[in-house]
């Protein structure tokens, strides 16, 4: 496959030797699209969030490698024997996983590329055949995040509906649509399918501070769609559902351990809590890429922590004093005994049969 692109609002472009992200730090004021040269860019592109959303981290960062590849294959022929490959790409994806690393995706689909060229390299000696077969395994990455996405969707909107068994009202945190994956997205992609089957009542969405996921970039992609949506500030969710008529609350995730318990933005556990309180169902939207069985505790999970600027300033204005302290964890964990459900790609499970199903 030479050319893919991403339905709805494009978070990629690419077509074979031409690699460019959408800026999303730029967003709502507008649309640009960064290029992508190298794995240097792309660990950039990932460290300063011009992408997120950990399904488009995975993508971008091997997207990253096959423009390397392809420039390799065309130009440079630098990388000439089978060991050297391997190391180079090992490396490669090293570097791309440290660039987020509580986000599971990109380890998940690091590991399975150095072991497809394992493999083919046991049946293969071209090294310039071995280059493009690692090139076409990354780009059908595109179309199997879209279709999985769809899959997450479709399995979330007929488990919510078949509970509430009428038009839903919904709450969401973050940004988990077309801008966190390569389309439909997962949490916001279950609330798209319901608007979609006229199932939606209304969408309510956090602002989510302190990067503004969602008053930038999920009110982006639900007033484009026209999907009936209010936004609100984080610090109101819990009265929200007090007061509102809430039928569930549906997240994403960056990381689901054997046990249910996961990693997403932070606040989502605060979330979680209050959900609980009120007894609204609290659902993970993910991937099966998300499930990582190798982590058997929440403290092991390792959360990153950000710049205290991101906190005390907004658009490079700052509005804290100078010399504050800041704490700024990207992200926290909810324990599994918090969530209804995690919808995957092949349906709705509980936190405790993680093990048996994936």
């Amino acid at each position: 496959m030479a050319s893919v692109s991403a339905p709805l609002l494009e978070s990629i472009k690419y077509s074979r030797g031409s690699f460019s992200v959408l800026d999303q730090l730029k967003i709502p004021a507008e649309l640009t699209y960064v290029p992508i040269y190298s794995v240097a860019d792309g660990v950039s592109a990932i460290t300063t969030m011009q992408v997120r959303g950990a399904p488009l981290i995975a993508v971008v960062g091997c997207l990253s490698i096959a423009i390397e590849l392809d420039d390799d294959l065309k130009n440079k022929k630098q990388l000439t024997s089978i060991p050297e490959f391997q190391n180079y790409i090992q490396e490669q994806v090293d570097r791309l996983i440290a660039a987020r690393p509580t986000a599971v995706n990109m380890k998940r689909e690091g590991t399975a590329l150095i072991q497809f060229i394992k493999d083919i390299s046991h049946t293969q000696q071209n090294i310039d055949t071995i280059k493009l077969m690692t090139i076409e395994r990354i780009e059908d990455l595109v179309q199997i995040d879209f279709q999985t996405n769809k899959s997450i969707g479709r399995y979330g909107a007929e488990e919510i509906f078949r509970k509430v068994n009428q038009k839903v009202t919904i709450l969401t945190h973050c940004n988990t649509g077309s801008l966190a994956t390569c389309g439909h997205g997962t949490a916001l992609g279950v609330i798209r399918s319901l608007h979609q089957n006229d199932q939606l009542e209304h969408a309510y969405f956090t602002e989510t501070r302190p990067y503004n996921q969602g008053s930038r970039l999920t009110s982006f992609e639900l007033l484009q769609e026209k999907i009936p949506s209010t936004m609100l500030c984080d610090s109101a969710a819990s009265w929200l559902m007090k007061t509102k008529k809430i039928d569930a609350v549906v997240v994403g995730a960056d990381r689901v351990i054997w046990n249910g318990d996961t990693a997403n933005k932070i606040g989502t556990y605060q979330l979680a809590l209050a959900a609980k309180s009120h007894n609204i169902p609290f659902y993970v939207a993910a991937p099966n890429s998300t499930i990582d069985k190798t982590v058997t505790s929440d403290l092991s999970i390792k959360i990153e922590e950000r710049s205290p600027d991101e906190v005390t300033q907004i658009a490079g204005i700052r509005i804290s004093p100078e010399g504050i302290s800041v704490w700024n964890p990207a992200f926290d964990v909810t324990p599994g005994e918090l969530i209804a459900g995690i919808i995957t790609e092949d349906g709705v499970i509980l936190p405790s049969e993680i093990q048996s199903s994936i």
